[in-house]
């Protein structure tokens, strides 16, 4: 099959690209603007140097390779800077998304694997905090909800083109790197928090900050449920081949069904790195839920997702072991 993947110089579509290449069954083809992605990443496939949002050229260049399928991760997603700059996230997210549907109708591209968020739930009560994919949506910032604009589209266009199948893929809280330590997450002015407490346990940064310790949770900090970057990934090839089999559109969760405070993590990347750093509590973010766990039930029993990395310490240790290889490289 030739795969299209979109974002691949980022952090989840580089470790994506990885892991296909590695499998060798797959002509890949990485498309990316390199706005927020890294070429040195992409140790896979042939590099396209394109930005989504020019039309006629995403347009050639499907006319030029012919896809099988497509893998979109391009976007942005930082929650804070959605909300100051939501048009931002309307054109790239949503509005490039469409285009891109658009050009796989057209050249009969009829698999399509889109990178979703946790962040279409919204907020949950504390009783209701374990989300499985049928619950109701309500997106608290416009990146989660230009992400739910996304996934109606592609929705209504596979209903108007019943041979368009697609598989929605929920992310939680995606950390960590390459067991190899081959690639990491090397993305500039991160916000991910096992990412700025690796960096902080590396000396990159002065300070960590929390943004909030009033929440409604068992030490006041938000909870998230984490996954690791490679079993997200897995996660991706696992749903590949249920739609190369014929598998129904359908919607996942991914993550490990288990939450984790920002006290913990602190406190488990200090454990595993062990270094201190400087922890600032400050005032909460616009936009953040107090907690979200994934209820991922379905993944396991539809596409058989069967996770290897559902260990925090794990996860923590691989990303600070990043940190300090990146760091080494600099001197």
């Amino acid at each position: 099959m030739k795969i299209l993947i979109t974002g691949g110089a980022g952090y989840i579509g580089s470790h994506l690209v990885k892991q296909l290449g590695e499998e060798s069954l797959h002509e890949i083809f990485v498309l990316d603007n390199l706005s927020t992605g890294f070429r040195d990443l992409i140790l896979y496939g042939e590099f396209i140097k394109a930005d989504l949002n020019d039309f006629d050229l995403i347009d050639r260049i499907f006319e030029k390779y012919r896809f099988d399928a497509v893998i979109h991760f391009a976007a942005s997603l930082i929650v804070s800077e959605s909300v100051e700059n939501p048009l931002k996230y309307y054109l790239n997210n949503t509005a490039n998304t469409a285009n891109l549907i658009k050009t796989c109708l057209k050249y009969n591209v009829n698999r399509f694997i889109f990178s979703s968020t946790a962040a279409v739930y919204g907020e949950k009560g504390v009783d209701e905090s374990i989300v499985k994919e049928s619950d109701s949506l309500n997106p608290l910032n416009p990146y989660g909800r230009s992400k739910l604009m996304s996934e109606t589209i592609l929705k209504d266009a596979s209903k108007a083109k019943s041979d368009f199948k697609y598989v929605i893929l929920r992310y939680f809280n995606v950390a960590g790197a390459s067991i190899d330590g081959k690639i990491g997450q090397k993305t500039k002015n991160a916000t991910v928090l096992i990412k700025v407490c690796a960096e902080a346990a590396a000396g990159k940064r002065d300070k960590i900050q929390i943004f909030g310790n009033d929440y409604p949770t068992k030490d006041g900090t938000c909870i998230r449920d984490y996954i690791h970057v490679e079993d997200l990934c897995y996660a991706h090839t696992k749903a590949l081949n249920y739609l190369n089999e014929g598998g129904e559109s359908d919607v996942f969760n991914c993550g490990y069904q288990k939450g984790y405070s920002v006290l913990e993590v602190v406190e488990t990347m200090k454990k595993v790195s062990k270094r201190d750093f400087k922890v600032e509590i400050t005032k909460r973010r616009e936009g953040d839920p107090s907690q979200i766990i994934a209820n991922s039930n379905k993944i396991r029993n539809v596409l058989g997702w069967n996770p290897r990395y559902n260990n925090l310490e794990l996860i923590c240790k691989s990303a600070f072991e990043w940190e300090m290889k990146t760091a080494l490289e600099r001197v």
